[in-house]
């Protein structure tokens, strides 16, 4: 399996290739072309400079010994580089030079297509060797030589200028090289410079990878770091990917510790039935108190049935949770409030406990699941009676305030620890202090009161001075 590092890579690479092959291929066809067309043009230019002044200087051109003539054509190959012909209309020499030296032709004929063409057309441009009067092919341009003789123009001969290939195919050839060098420094620049970038994106990505497969592992302790300082989408989904990791390790700690305490809640009661089960079956417990210790074992069966009932409920609100369930029902909330103070009159009574209810007089309606915050009032009200001192009220307080309902319950009695606070809506927890007074408890209540009113997107916050603790939570007004 090829890596995103190679992949990326080759891809690359591949691009840049193609893209320089092209260009340079259109590069080369252009350049070719504009030389060969640079040259041509500067070819006819000076055949028709020489063109122009054997015209006009007839005479001279009759006396090719001229050496006023001879000069004049003699620097216009020395300049061009380029080598001149002298001809007659049928093609027969009768002057030629490079510039330097001087050459007779004779009985040399050029070859009669290239006369005709020149004398028909009025030039010719072409890459000959003129059937062999050049030892090697060139690039040659022909203009006739013509005088107008009343309204009669007569060709009095015609010149050819060559220039020697090789350095056409030089020129061009030292273009091609330097495009050539230019673009392979490029493609090298380019490779380098992708295989650093093509790394650097690969790197959090392979870390990633182990990262996940070490979760896999239960190892939920490791994290992403080759990510730090980038701005880039490689740097967001590296984020993304150790706040995943952090929630990971925050569940898997909490089913731990979940497990745990569930273990210790249910090891305990069981504990006991089955200690006194025993004593009874094998005698170790007297008769007369078989009946106490049967009443303890109900007792705890029942506790180990509310554990259960709890834990159920537990796990459909955090089923509600996953499928973001959220509040979508109007109801009033000093009727919930009022149902479930006549539900618990019985247990209030027995502590003899007094009620101190101030609560709106018409009905104050709030968004949300009226069965979820019937739930919440009754784990309030049942933890205020449950811990308030014998004698004393419980206080239940709806208020409205900037589109909410603040509902308090408070309950005077001993005073839960600033330290303890924060703790007291997690799973099992059950403070110090009351241990000895809720034997009944098996610390989901506030658990899943917050649960509730986290899953409605409200808050509940807990105060506890003087002996008064006061827990309040808030309701969207409908």
């Amino acid at each position: 399996m090829k890596s995103l590092y190679k992949r990326q890579l080759a891809m690359m690479v591949g691009v840049m290739v193609l893209s320089f092959t092209l260009l340079s291929t259109a590069f080369m066809l252009l350049s070719y072309r504009y030389i060969i067309s640079e040259k041509r043009e500067s070819m006819e230019r000076n055949a028709g400079y020489i063109a122009n002044f054997t015209a006009s200087n007839y005479q001279l051109f009759l006396n090719v010994r001229n050496e006023l003539y001879q000069s004049y054509v003699a620097s216009i190959a020395l300049i061009s580089d380029s080598y001149v012909i002298m001809a007659n209309p049928d093609g027969s020499i009768i002057y030629a030079t490079d510039g330097v030296n001087f050459y007779d032709y004779e009985d040399t004929v050029i070859p009669s297509s290239v006369v005709n063409q020149v004398l028909d057309k009025g030039s010719y441009t072409g890459i000959t060797s003129l059937d062999g009067i050049y030892p090697e092919r060139r690039y040659v341009a022909g203009l006739p030589i013509t005088s107008t003789l009343g309204n009669v123009t007569v060709a009095q001969g015609l010149v050819l200028v060559s220039a020697d290939t090789s350095s056409l195919s030089e020129m061009w050839a030292a273009t091609a090289t330097i495009f050539f060098f230019s673009a392979v420094v490029v493609l090298l620049i380019a490779v380098i410079a992708s295989t650093i970038t093509s790394a650097h994106q690969a790197r959090p990505l392979n870390e990633m990878a182990e990262a996940a497969r070490k979760f896999g592992r239960g190892e939920f302790d490791v994290r992403v770091t080759s990510y730090k300082g980038r701005c880039d989408e490689i740097g967001t989904l590296a984020e993304a990917f150790n706040s995943m990791a952090n929630s990971l390790q925050k569940v898997e700690t909490q089913r731990s510790e979940f497990i745990a305490n569930v273990s210790h809640e249910l090891k305990t009661p069981m504990t006991t039935i089955s200690g006194f089960a025993e004593g009874i079956l094998d005698g170790t417990i007297p008769p007369e108190r078989e009946r106490e210790f049967l009443q303890i074992i109900v007792s705890e069966t029942r506790r180990l049935s509310r554990l259960v009932r709890k834990m159920l409920d537990l796990s459909r609100l955090n089923a509600l949770a996953e499928n973001s369930i959220t509040a979508q029902e109007q109801f009033d909330l000093t009727e919930i409030m009022s149902q479930v103070l006549i539900s618990l009159e019985t247990k209030i009574t027995q502590r003899n406990l007094d009620v101190d209810v101030q609560m709106p007089e018409d009905k104050l309606m709030v968004w949300g699941d009226p069965d979820s915050i019937t739930q919440v009032c009754y784990n309030l009200l049942d933890n205020a009676a449950k811990f308030a001192a014998p004698g004393t009220a419980i206080t239940v307080q709806i208020t409205k305030k900037d589109g909410k309902a603040y509902t308090t319950v408070s309950n005077l009695g001993a005073t839960i620890p600033s330290d303890e606070l924060p703790l007291l809506f997690e799973r099992f927890h059950k403070a110090d202090y009351s241990r000895s007074m809720d034997r009944d408890g098996v610390g989901l209540g506030l658990y899943i009161v917050k649960t509730i009113l986290g899953n409605l997107k409200e808050n509940i916050t807990v105060t506890s001075e003087d002996g008064v603790t006061k827990f309040t939570f808030t309701l969207t007004l409908a």
